[in-house]
């Protein structure tokens, strides 16, 4: 197992607020002031389709690969000088739609990861096409994998066999299994012992469905760092590397986990 002991520690920042429902200027308008909070971050992540809501209407409001909002991230984690993620609605090369998280880096790159289980109580899998293959990135030396919203369901999608440090989900997760939400976090952090950061939206939406926030910041104990309740801000917190390499010499349970593949 790799030495984490020598990493630094990673600075977060979780923004946590209302979506213009189908305004991705006004969404980026209202980003921007937010962002300016979030100075200092090595990572600042923003809540599932932050440009739009959680709509189905992905013809109407998908962008191209490399679209507007490609080029906005770019540009936000180029002025903080910090990673910036978060998902929207893209039309990718193949003509497909995706629910795709954006990870735009402040040197310019950019990679993605599609959603992989579409929410069928919305209709989500009649407008998207899932995604393939679990992606793993890295920042400063922490290795980071970015699930979306209806993938916390799901414990073998979500379950570690490549070393992850920090789980990542963003969402537009109702206020109505809101209870669901904040026991499932913890789980995932004990069972793959990493931290897990996760961005839930407030507010109600185009359709009337309202949004509760809580988005939680969990050690690998599932000890709560940050919990943002319904408030709308931008909330941070400082990750030990230390804290996590000797949580796991000490109790590497890691060591007698199942081994699969998926398909």
């Amino acid at each position: 197992m790799r030495d984490l002991s020598e990493l630094p520690n990673l600075n977060i920042a979780l923004v946590q607020t209302t979506l213009v429902w189908h305004d991705r200027e006004a969404n980026y308008e209202h980003f921007e002031l937010m962002l300016d909070q979030a100075r200092g971050a090595d990572l600042i992540i923003l809540p599932e389709m932050f440009t739009t809501g959680f709509s189905m209407q992905s013809e109407t409001l998908s962008e191209p690969e490399n679209g507007p909002t490609a080029k906005w991230m770019l540009a936000q984690a180029k002025r903080l000088d910090a990673v910036v993620t978060g998902s929207l609605i893209v039309q990718a090369a193949d003509g497909s739609h995706r629910n795709r998280l954006l990870w735009a880096r402040p040197d310019g790159e950019l990679l993605h990861y599609d959603k992989r289980h579409l929410f069928r109580m919305a209709g989500e899998h009649k407008h998207f096409t899932p995604g393939e293959r679990q992606v793993q990135f890295e920042l400063k030396g922490w290795r980071i994998r970015p699930l979306i919203c209806y993938d916390l369901r799901f414990p073998v999608w979500s379950r570690d066999a490549q070393d992850t440090d920090l789980l990542l989900y963003v969402a537009n997760w109702p206020g109505a299994r809101r209870l669901h939400w904040n026991r499932l976090l913890p789980a995932r952090a004990i069972e793959n012992l990493c931290y897990v950061a996760a961005v839930n939206r407030v507010g109600t939406d185009g359709k009337g469905f309202t949004y509760t926030g809580d988005s939680h910041v969990f050690d690998f104990q599932g000890e709560s760092l940050l919990s943002a309740g319904e408030a709308d801000g931008v909330f941070q917190v400082c990750l030990s590397a230390a804290d996590l390499a000797a949580y796991r010499k000490r109790f590497p349970a890691n060591l007698d986990a199942d081994a699969f593949e998926l398909h």
